[in-house]
Order: structure tokens, then sequence, then C-alpha cells
């Protein structure tokens, strides 16, 4: 039997593919045990600096696996009581999202997870939650809006229609769009970049742009301001 999980590191750069082509990568418990503990040991490692989510086949991730409902934990799927949003937030380590093919509800939360996407040219995107009638729960109504604007996130997610890689870019929603042949290229070599820079200074500026999410402005300002004092004090001192 196919693990639903994939893991290989390359050079510090630890790769997590979603290994379920053909049920297009949909959301299963075991799906989401061997994805939770692929980054649990990306974060525990001290050899790895950066992780790439990606898809097997022809999408990334077609959202919850409805066959399997009625059926499997997608809620508490280990029974450590920590779901995705807990387990990726903990993360300290960047997570780029390389997007081919479909990221839909479940598998565009995911997505939307990662700390930024790299989408192919036949990627696409569609929150559905209110088609099928399951409410959000691993952070839709709060990521997307904070990816594209609030605006644009109530007609995502109200219409539920599909928007391109294309739109995906003008609306802020991904960093760049590549042809498919290159996609995983593309990231490993932003993951390279992000391995050759001062990693421990890298963590800290990551977590100083988190801070914002946080906190209201003045309070993130003043976070990175007083980082930066002390930093001048260690230095004269």
């Amino acid at each position: 039997m196919e693990q639903p999980i994939l893991f290989d590191c390359e050079d510090g750069v630890a790769i997590i593919t979603l290994n379920r082509p053909e049920r297009r990568n949909a959301i299963n418990q075991a799906l989401l045990q061997g994805l939770y503990d692929a980054i649990d040991r990306v974060a525990g490692d001290n050899t790895i600096k950066v992780a790439i989510i990606t898809g097997n086949g022809k999408s990334f991730c077609s959202g919850l696996d409805l066959a399997c409902l009625a059926t499997d934990n997608l809620i508490d799927p280990r029974g450590d009581g920590r779901d995705m949003v807990d387990v990726m937030g903990e993360c300290e380590k960047p997570i780029i999202g390389a997007v081919n093919g479909y990221a839909i509800t479940g598998g565009f939360e995911l997505a939307l997870n990662c700390d930024f996407l790299i989408a192919s040219e036949n990627a696409s995107f569609a929150d559905t939650h209110a088609k099928v009638g399951i409410q959000p729960g691993w952070g839709m109504t709060q990521f997307l809006q904070q990816a594209v604007g609030r605006r644009r996130a109530k007609q995502m997610s109200l219409t539920c229609e599909f928007i391109s890689a294309g739109r995906a870019l003008e609306w802020g929603l991904v960093n760049e769009v590549v042809a498919p042949d290159v996609l995983m290229e593309r990231a490993k070599t932003i993951a390279r970049q992000i391995c050759a820079v001062n990693f421990d200074m890298a963590l800290t500026v990551k977590r100083l742009i988190e801070h914002r999410d946080k906190a209201f402005f003045v309070d993130a300002l003043t976070n990175e301001r007083k980082g930066l004092k002390e930093l001048a004090r260690l230095t004269k001192s």
C-alpha cells in the first residue's frame, strides 16, 4: 500500500509530497497523520531549514475526501489535540507551497497555511465550503482575506468560483507562476536561497513579520524596533 505522504530531504530542504493521486490527493486521516508527522519532523530536525509541500499527480489537493467523513477522524487525526493550523503554525521554519493543479477547499486551506506559494500555470484555487455545506476550520476565513483582501475573499468564498493561476498572481495569492515542468525546481531554488542566508536572522525576521498578524500595527512595529535596539545595545557592550 502506498504511503499517503512521501518525505525526502535534499541539502537542508525537505520535500513533502501528498501521495493519493488516484483521489487527487484528497485528505483522509492517514494523509493528515503523515502530513503532521512530516511537518513536526521538519520542525525538530536541525539539519532541515526549509520545507516544500506539493502534490503527486495533476492536483495539489482536492480537499476533504468526502467518502471518509463518516469513518475518519479529520479533526484530531493523531489524538494529540493539534490540527493543521497548530502544526503548521508552530513550525518556525519556512514552508513553501508548490501548487500543481487543483487546490480546493481543505486543500486550499493547506496551501494558505504555507508561508508563501509558487504555482504552476495549470494551478487553480477554489473555496467550496459554502457549496458542500462544511464549515471552514483550518484558517480559510482568516488566511484568505489576509492574502487577497476582504472583498475578494468574500467573492471567492461566497461564489465558490475557481480562479486561475494568473488571477491568483494578480490578486497576490501566489508569489510566482511558472511552467508546470519547472515548478519544483523553482521552489527548490527559492528554498536553497533561504538556506544560504543567516538562518537565525531569517527566522527572526519571519517571526517579526508574523507578529503583525497577532498585534495592532503600532504594537508590531514597537516589537520590531525593540529587537533592533537590543541588538545595538549588545553590539556596544
